[in-house]
């Protein structure tokens, strides 16, 4: 960050739950939520309202569940796709690289199809049983907005995720510096 205002003269803002970021965060430690999460908690409950549940899809699965009065409660960690893919080529021999994309039946024909549907319809089941913990936790269910890489492919399976905003992230990094941009 000192770099950046050293050497180009600009301001930055390191982005932490000790911002003003308009969003209670009652966790047992807030300082540890990670800037991804808090952006898209941020923006979420902005543009969408609460209660609410955004789903990134990245290196890891997070959910991260917002309360009906706007606050972050918590939320889930898994392994992305991607990892999961990368785990299973490194660990396992002759296993052939791979598109990421879902096959037409369930039951592979051949390995990359059985890979294929392991690693997208086995994200879209372990998304869907945690929403609906989720939901069970909550008391009833709520909006549920998807965003990262992998989102497309999981709305387009879910049976629980229909929205899709890739520019959440972006857009929890616009609202959180117009609140605490420098003056």
């Amino acid at each position: 960050m000192d770099g950046i205002n050293n050497y180009i003269g600009v301001p930055c803002l390191k982005v932490t739950a000790e911002l003003d970021t308009g969003l209670e965060v009652r966790l047992k430690n807030p300082a540890g939520l990670g800037a991804d999460r808090l952006l898209n908690a941020v923006a979420g409950v902005q543009k969408y309202g609460a209660p609410l549940v955004v789903v990134d899809l990245g290196t890891a699965i997070t959910l991260d569940v917002i309360s009906a009065d706007g606050a972050y409660i918590g939320g889930t960690i898994a392994p992305g796709m991607e990892l999961g893919m990368e785990s299973l080529f490194s660990r396992t021999a002759k296993l052939p690289q791979i598109a990421l994309e879902a096959p037409v039946h369930y039951i592979g024909g051949d390995t990359t199809e059985a890979i294929q549907s392991g690693i997208v319809y086995g994200t879209v089941g372990l998304v869907d049983t945690l929403l609906r913990g989720v939901f069970k936790e909550l008391g009833g269910p709520c909006r549920v907005v998807a965003t990262g890489g992998h989102a497309e492919i999981l709305a387009m399976h879910s049976e629980m995720v229909r929205e899709v905003d890739q520019w959440l992230t972006i857009e929890g990094l616009r609202i959180i510096y117009e609140r605490n941009r420098f003056e």
